[in-house]
C-alpha cells in the first residue's frame, strides 16, 4: 500500500468517525418523543383553525362553511370539477372533523387513527384546492409520520398502556 492511499484511509476513517459523533449529538437535541409531540401539535394546529372558522356555536355551522360547500368548494376529478353531494352534511363531517382529530392529536389519544383521519382530509383538500398542494404535502407528510412512529412518550395512548399493562411502543 503506498503510502497517499494509507493517508486516504486514516482520513476516510477520521471523517466516518465525527460524522458518527455529529450524528449522535444531534440526535440527542431532537429525541424521539419531542419530534413525536411537535409532529402533533404541527397538524393539529391548521385543522383546528380552519374547524373554528365553520361554527358559530356549539353544533350550529356558520352560513359561510355552508356556502363553501354548496356553492365554491368543487372536487377537482377526472372529468370534472364536480359539487360536493350533500353540501350541509359535507360541512358539518368536516367541521366536527377539523375540531375532534385535532383534539385527540394533541392529547395522543387515539393518535394514529386521528392522524389516519386528518390524512384523509388532507387528500379531499387536495382534491379541492389542487394548487395547494406544497401545504398539503407537508400536511400528509406529518400525518405518516405520526401513523408510521406513533404518539411518543407523552401521550394519552401512552398512559393508557401502561395502565392496562399493554406494550410501552412509542
Amino acid at each position: 500500500m503506498s503510502a497517499s492511499s494509507s493517508h486516504n484511509t486514516i482520513g476516510s476513517a477520521d471523517l466516518s468517525h465525527w460524522v458518527r459523533r455529529a450524528n449522535r449529538a444531534v440526535g440527542v437535541l431532537s429525541p424521539l418523543w419531542l419530534a413525536q409531540l411537535v409532529l402533533r401539535f404541527g397538524l393539529a394546529v391548521p385543522f383546528f383553525r380552519s374547524g373554528m372558522s365553520k361554527w358559530d356555536g356549539f353544533l350550529q355551522l356558520n352560513d359561510v362553511a355552508v356556502l363553501l360547500f354548496s356553492s365554491e368548494f368543487k372536487l377537482h376529478l377526472p372529468g370534472g370539477p364536480y359539487p360536493y353531494p350533500a353540501p350541509e352534511i359535507m360541512a358539518f363531517a368536516a367541521g366536527s372533523a377539523e375540531i375532534l382529530l385535532p383534539i385527540l392529536l394533541v392529547l395522543g389519544l387515539a393518535t394514529r387513527f386521528a392522524a389516519l383521519g386528518l390524512l384523509v382530509m388532507t387528500i379531499v383538500v387536495q382534491l379541492t384546492v389542487p394548487d395547494g398542494w406544497p401545504i398539503h404535502i407537508t400536511w400528509a407528510a406529518m400525518a405518516l409520520g405520526i401513523m408510521a412512529s406513533g404518539p411518543g412518550k407523552l401521550s394519552l395512548d401512552r398512559l393508557l398502556c401502561a395502565w392496562h399493562g399493554g406494550p410501552q411502543k412509542s
